[in-house]
């Protein structure tokens, strides 16, 4: 499908898929002026792309003009910003709403402290649901380097709650 050709096919496609592009923007970059602009980016590049999209990868294909607008960024202003996060109140005791902060924090610091790739694929797997193909086609890398790296990540995040 061709997006300058159809306003409808556009509207749908931003409507169903913007909440998803925001998340994975803001995961990747941490901060939300930022994630919107990398949103609003996206879905510009899409509008203006002359090439076709296919539609069984739609998702795959708006993370990957994501990402690399996320990268064309962080190259170009050549810090990272850190990964922050309100933590939802889940109890009424402020003990318990410490430990939960803490223990985010923690994560967060984990994730802030792995190389791009890897808080990357964690997301795609972990939040974003994607499946290793669809990884696999997004960041190029083998299925099975994907799988060791989200093990890895999560035998590192595991090791923060024994600890």
């Amino acid at each position: 499908m061709y997006m300058e050709q159809d306003n409808t096919i556009f509207e749908t496609l931003y409507s169903r898929y913007s909440a998803d592009v925001y998340r994975f923007a803001y995961w990747l970059c941490g901060d939300q002026d930022d994630a919107k602009d990398i949103t609003s980016e996206t879905f510009i590049r899409v509008w203006t792309s002359n090439s076709e999209m296919r539609q069984e990868t739609v998702k795959a294909y708006l993370f990957t003009i994501a990402r690399n607008l996320h990268l064309q960024r962080r190259r170009r202003n050549s810090i990272f910003s850190p990964v922050t996060e309100d933590i939802p109140e889940t109890s009424n005791t402020p003990l318990n709403q410490t430990e939960n902060r803490s223990e985010l924090e923690q994560t967060l610091k984990v994730l802030d402290g792995m190389p791009e790739i890897d808080r990357t694929v964690m997301i795609m797997k972990a939040r974003e649901e994607l499946s290793y193909q669809e990884i696999a086609q997004l960041t190029g890398l083998t299925i099975s380097a994907i799988k060791v790296k989200i093990f890895r990540v999560r035998q590192k995040l595991a090791s923060l709650r024994l600890s």
